[in-house]
């Protein structure tokens, strides 16, 4: 069996190689990853393991990415250092999960599932496990102390940055540490739904309640929720908000 880990953590790896050797002894460790970036290169010019061991949250990102950009046909054992909370959402498109530190019982038992799928079943759990990448192209993962978050983000109603810090707000103003900067933020939501509303705003078009014109032929956004100041549109960039406006239907 070939097996492809991808962990940033090098203690962390070393005890699962540790325990693989020990529990599989005939398995073989192509290689240990560290990146989103160096899993998408390696994946691209080798041939697809038989099992992939997936650290959840890598140093340059959610590990949910390299599903985004490669067509990983092998299935996965995902690894975190975080609680089932949000893992659920998980269980049903990898043969498991493991919670770190990782153990040598979770590791057999993990290996015992795969080794009893059919073939025909790893190929689905292999095609399921895009559903994973789609679906996070819709979630955003808040890493709270020891929890993960789902942010949907429909459920967010303007993104906020100050200090260089990246805070997202809900419609019912809770607000969500986020590790991404705010053109990272603009470049991951749908413009039809968002518009960057100058350098500090990023707003979801139906939290927009009210609009009024402000000085200099400038525009004030009055939003559904409160936010920590106003939110101005420059007079340059108040024709392509107009026309964002009137591409995406009537203000709710």
């Amino acid at each position: 069996m070939n097996v492809l880990i991808i962990e940033d953590e090098t203690a962390a790896a070393q005890n699962l190689q540790a325990i693989l050797k020990q529990e599989a002894p005939e398995t073989e460790v192509l290689a240990v990853l560290e990146s989103i970036e160096e899993s998408v290169e390696w994946l691209g010019s080798h041939a697809m393991p038989d099992l992939l061991f997936m650290d959840i949250h890598l140093a340059d990102g959610e590990s949910f990415r390299i599903l985004e950009q490669v067509d990983v046909r092998a299935p996965i054992i995902f690894t975190t250092a975080y609680d089932q909370y949000a893992l659920e959402a998980f269980r049903v498109n990898s043969i498991d999960y493991l919670l770190k530190p990782i153990n040598t019982a979770d590791v057999r038992r993990a290996l015992d599932k795969w080794v009893r799928l059919t073939n025909l079943e790893r190929r689905e759990y292999a095609m399921r496990q895009k559903q994973i990448a789609r679906r996070e192209q819709e979630t955003f993962l808040i890493h709270v102390r020891d929890k993960i978050i789902p942010l949907h983000r429909d459920r967010i109603a303007y993104c906020y940055t100050t200090n260089e810090r990246v805070t997202a707000y809900d419609y019912e103003g809770n607000s969500y540490p986020l590790d991404k900067t705010l053109e990272a933020m603009q470049a991951a939501l749908p413009e039809a739904d968002f518009i960057r509303a100058n350098r500090q705003f990023i707003v979801a078009r139906r939290a927009i309640k009210e609009i009024t014109v402000w000085f200099g032929s400038r525009l004030s956004l009055h939003l559904s929720v409160e936010t920590p100041e106003r939110i101005v549109i420059s007079k340059a960039r108040v024709p392509e908000f107009k026309a964002w406006l009137r591409a995406t239907s009537t203000i709710e």
